[in-house]
């Protein structure tokens, strides 16, 4: 069986649940099957959109994820509507990790419900093929879930390759296969190229994969930096990143804390701190281009005592407005008054943004959406300029509020002082 196995490269899955909230659903629920089904939000809100779809909704409906509910229920009488329920998506995805990794420890998660897999050394238990087969007969049988699955030298052409067959579709993509069968692709189609690259490479004249594929690097360099050089690669079927098991860990918590210059037991005190975490972690997620649904504030007692409370919330959040406001709840919650030495807030379980589903109404779909490209000039203004450059009016009103407080003070002590020296 060794003989199936290249002698230098590698193999690498890509394992991709199919219409994974849908199919955690129709998992507990087998009556569901056959059905048209979404996730969505609550079915009594006109406004709510589609989170998620399974295929015959999309396929024999044209329902698709972010569609208006009313429009869904439209095209599909019958359509049965389900609220989310992340903590069955959460468990059922470790099942499917944990399955995975008895095939191989070389398992990477690249979010709730696709990750990475790299075979080369299991030859023991067959062909990549074979293997393949078994993961997903074996997630099918014992989970109710169905995967497709790409296999290629390399995680690019694996995710590639996962895409082009799906339900439960199996596909081998070599790296000779790439001009024959991805080149003639638009460019946004590949991994990696979302709108806003695709639409400067296109104002190069560069709009299919093979088209990227022959563009010089350097030009590629000064439009889009080096990620431009790395897609040039990719586009020729070059991937050198390894299929990481650590890459979990290092993305899954981002967060700051504090240790107080004194022992601190004013509120105003404390949530001025936490404006300036809540600060420090958004910035750290827009860098690392992830969101997180769970907050974490840790505060420790000027005995040492050191209490860690947290919350989970539907939408995922990496604003600092946001994260404030959350942490701003969990310390009214859980201060008990005492002495504060050391103050922090942490995001648990971040996710990718690409990968990750907000749970929104038409409305707030929309503004979040007017609001990303003023987001991100914000965010590169204070990189270039540092973080004082932007505060949010809230801040500049609270600090004009202290100053005027302090003026205050100070006029009124230099008002006694006067009284007195009359007196």
């Amino acid at each position: 069986m060794k003989s199936m196995y290249p002698k230098n490269g590698r193999v690498i899955f890509h394992v991709d649940c199919n219409a994974f909230y849908c199919s955690c659903e129709i998992a507990r629920d087998p009556s569901l099957e056959g059905k048209a089904v979404v996730v969505a939000g609550d079915p009594k809100e006109r406004r709510g959109i589609v989170l998620a779809a399974n295929y015959i909704a999309k396929n024999d409906f044209g329902i698709y994820t972010t569609m208006p509910l009313w429009e869904a229920k439209k095209k599909c009488p019958h359509l049965v509507i389900l609220k989310p329920d992340f903590d069955l998506y959460r468990e059922m995805s470790t099942k499917v990790f944990n399955f995975l990794a008895t095939f191989s420890p070389i398992l990477e998660p690249a979010s709730i419900d696709e990750g990475y897999l790299d075979i080369t050394d299991c030859y023991s238990l067959g062909s990549p093929l074979e293997i393949a087969h078994q993961i997903q007969k074996g997630l099918l049988e014992t989970l109710k879930i169905p995967v497709s699955i790409g296999i290629a030298p390399n995680k690019f052409l694996a995710k590639m390759a996962s895409d082009m067959k799906k339900p439960l579709g199996i596909t081998v993509l070599r790296k000779r296969d790439v001009p024959k069968v991805l080149w003639q692709l638009p460019v946004q189609s590949m991994h990696g190229i979302g709108e806003k690259t695709a639409e400067k490479l296109k104002g190069i004249g560069v709009f299919t994969i093979g088209e990227l594929a022959k563009t010089e690097k350097g030009v590629l360099k000064d439009l889009l930096g080096i990620k431009g050089v790395y897609l040039q690669e990719r586009a020729n079927g070059i991937d050198h990143r390894p299929v990481d098991p650590e890459a979990v860990l290092k993305w899954k918590t981002i967060g700051n804390s504090t240790t107080l210059s004194h022992n601190v037991t004013e509120e105003h005190t404390l949530i001025e701190v936490l404006r300036r975490l809540s600060d420090s972690v958004s910035s750290r997620m827009k860098r690392k281009r992830v969101v997180s649904s769970t907050l974490q504030i840790t505060i420790r007692y000027a005995n040492f005592q050191t209490v860690t409370r947290s919350k989970t919330w539907l939408n995922p959040f990496q604003e600092q407005e946001e994260i404030f406001r959350y942490a701003v709840q969990l310390l009214k919650q859980h201060w008990n008054g005492d002495p504060v030495r050391l103050l922090g807030i942490t995001a648990l379980d971040v996710l990718d943004k690409k990968e990750s589903t907000k749970q929104l109404d038409l409305f707030s779909f929309e503004e979040d959406a007017k609001d990303e490209p003023l987001l991100n000039a914000i965010e590169q203004l204070k990189r270039k300029f540092g973080e004082g450059i932007i505060q949010p009016v809230s801040e500049l009103l609270h600090k004009e509020k202290s100053l005027k407080e302090k003026i205050r003070l100070r006029y009124d002590t230099k008002q006694k002082k006067k009284d007195g020296e009359s007196m």
